[in-house]
């Protein structure tokens, strides 16, 4: 697992003084995994805490603004830097007690991400940044705002083990400054997959999952060479592919990908076995989709995925799960809680897959052991571990008094200048 509860730091007493918590990232309805994660720690720590005044303030990467509910009090223009400066202003005049930061290089304006770190340099309360990404082998200008931001921040949170080694060794963050803190993921009974099936016509059938925001870099075309061998012992499995395109790959690229992915359907004369559902779907509809499962597949091509929402979700949800060994996977499936294949290997995805769905014994004490597992993963439980975390920064905060506004606006610089292309970073999140 990722962590067990009572990983943060020394314990704190549950009368917590931290009353007006703002939550700095992107947020729903924008579509992408941070928005949805920033949504629900907000709605957890605020059902939890219910006296506390819980609000977000997002980073919106269109022109105007979502159509975002009553919990959003200020925006920030991605690209414009003033405007990240308005919102540490706001902030400041709100009395707010601790800002927590969902950080991604790629939702942040500026060389790496760097117009965030304008915003932090005027904040007068404790910072908490969640990392949703830690860089093995950061550029110059991503190791430069990293080392800013751990400096600028009280506390830092990640969600594996993984990532707080590479935070101490590569950007040599003071261990005592880190807590280890689950995905949340929503608290669903254990059932069986076939009760689910009917709804989505696939009743009778051995379905296969892979959701989440479509990129190159979900491997998914790894799993559809392997449907041919798989389906040559289970003629009856289904292959579910669900998810919208990712909003950057749809700039970037277009449709290309997934019209990559139905052209090797085609080829392998498959389509009566692969589904796609080209959508983004919220939560309610989304955990049916995941207990029709009866194998999740993460197939990602990228080693240094250090999170992913998509297999917290599934695996917390009690699913049987194949995965690629990127970061996140390695660790939350390791003895035998998950089975791992090397990336890029449909032979060893078809060989896993046919061994799983001939073995139900095995499968359904896997699926077990998962949802019992991931019981220390759902949001309440997540909620308190930033709870504590939040309660240690104020603390900190408190013993350690910060610059004034001015002397901490004189430390920053952009890291910009008129010769620099400021193309940032587009990391695909789940």
């Amino acid at each position: 697992m990722a962590a067990k509860a009572g990983k943060v730091g020394p314990d704190v007493k549950t009368d917590s003084r931290v009353r007006n918590i703002a939550f700095l990232g992107t947020y729903v309805p924008r579509k992408c995994g941070i928005a949805t994660f920033t949504s629900d720690l907000l709605g957890a720590v605020a059902a939890r805490r219910p006296q506390s005044n819980c609000f977000a303030i997002p980073v919106n990467d269109i022109d105007g603004c979502y159509p975002y509910a009553d919990a959003v009090r200020f925006q920030i223009e991605e690209q414009n830097l003033s405007s990240y400066r308005r919102a540490a202003e706001f902030l400041n005049s709100s009395d707010v007690d601790i800002v927590s930061v969902q950080h991604e290089f790629g939702i942040f304006g500026g060389l790496a991400g760097s117009h965030l770190l304008a915003l932090l340099s005027e904040l007068r309360a404790p910072v908490v940044t969640t990392l949703h990404t830690v860089l093995l082998k950061p550029n110059a200008d991503q190791r430069r705002v990293m080392h800013e931001l751990i400096a600028r921040s009280t506390r830092l949170a990640v969600m594996t083990e993984r990532g707080r080694t590479i935070l101490q060794d590569v950007y040599q963050a003071q261990p005592a400054k880190i807590d280890l803190i689950p995905h949340g993921i929503p608290d669903v009974p254990f059932a069986a997959p076939d009760s689910y099936k009917d709804q989505f016509g696939v009743g009778g059938k051995m379905v296969l999952l892979t959701f989440g925001l479509l990129s190159p870099n979900k491997g998914i075309e790894n799993v559809i060479n392997a449907l041919p061998e798989i389906l040559a012992e289970f003629p009856n499995v289904v292959y579910i592919v669900l998810g919208a395109t990712h909003p950057h790959e749809l700039i970037a690229r277009g449709e290309a990908y997934r019209l990559h992915l139905e052209t090797l359907v085609k080829k392998h004369q498959v389509e009566a076995n692969v589904i796609f559902h080209n959508r983004f779907v919220e939560l309610e509809e989304l955990i049916p989709f995941i207990g029709a499962a009866d194998l999740y597949i993460t197939p990602y091509l990228d080693e240094g995925q250090i999170t992913s929402g998509t297999l917290a979700y599934a695996f917390g949800s009690g699913k049987a799960v194949i995965s690629t060994p990127y970061w996140h996977a390695a660790e939350l499936l390791r003895n035998n809680r998950g089975v791992l294949v090397p990336f890029g290997d449909p032979a060893a995805i078809a060989r896993e897959a046919t061994g799983l769905l001939r073995d139900e014994p095995r499968r359904n004490a896997m699926c077990a052991e998962a949802h019992k597992l991931g019981r220390e993963m759902v949001w309440s439980s997540t909620a308190r571990l930033y709870m504590r975390s939040f309660e240690l920064a104020r603390r900190q905060g408190a013993a350690a008094p910060r610059k004034s506004i001015a002397a901490r606006a004189s430390v920053y610089r952009p890291y910009e200048s008129p010769g620099l292309n400021l193309q940032h970073l587009r990391q695909m999140t789940d």
